[in-house]
């Protein structure tokens, strides 16, 4: 099988219940595929269908020919299958958890790699972590106290709040709804059919 940074890309994972779970490599989601433990739900002209391996393979050869720059592409010898962007498990049910982690991946995510005090974009070997209300003062590992800074500005601040130091804070910093990391995917189009499974309101609004 040939493709090896396709078999790296972003596959979003549902539950049984259409519930959105995790995101997976998509050598993952083939495997889970190729063993019937989970199918592809692929987005036709607004309708939602679902495909097995085989079925998928042959949408792809379609898939291929009119839309080939809409998909991530595996070689085998046999075929050439498109990466799917979403697969449902067929007998998972573990309801997702609700919470982001906070951890730097999902902070620099949340950020932008954006520096909260000068507003520049820096690749994260060039960023750190500030709590605006620093430890010593009483600040807590919360989400709405801890900020991306550059290294000059989080040098500049030390160990005082941005009153103290006279800075300020660009945008106050607070909790997510969601994966700050799946926020970026979801600007990208490809990846445009993800939001309705990640969408909070979705599963929550009351119907009537």
């Amino acid at each position: 099988m040939d493709g090896a940074p396709a078999l790296s890309a972003s596959v979003l994972l549902l539950n049984r219940l259409y519930m959105a779970v995790r995101v997976v490599s998509a050598r993952r989601a083939l495997t889970l595929l190729y063993r019937e433990l989970a199918e592809v739900v692929a987005c036709d002209d607004g309708q939602y269908l679902s495909y097995d391996f085989d079925g998928w393979v042959e949408v792809s050869q379609a898939k291929r020919r009119f839309e080939p720059e809409q998909h991530d592409w595996i070689r085998t010898v046999r075929f050439q299958i498109a990466v799917p962007k979403i697969i449902r498990m067929l007998v998972y049910e573990k309801v997702p958890a609700t919470t982001v982690k906070l951890n730097r991946r999902n902070l620099f995510a949340r950020d932008q790699n954006r520096c909260q005090y000068c507003g520049r974009r820096r690749p994260t070997t060039e960023l750190s972590l500030d709590h605006v209300i620093p430890r010593s003062q009483g600040g807590t590992n919360a989400w709405d106290n801890i900020v991306c800074a550059c290294v000059r500005c989080n040098v500049k601040k030390g160990g005082r709040t941005p009153e103290q130091a006279h800075m300020k804070l660009i945008s106050l910093p607070k909790r997510p709804r969601r994966s700050p990391v799946l926020t970026i995917k979801l600007s990208d189009s490809r990846y445009a059919s993800w939001k309705q499974f990640l969408d909070f309101a979705y599963w929550n609004v009351e119907l009537k």
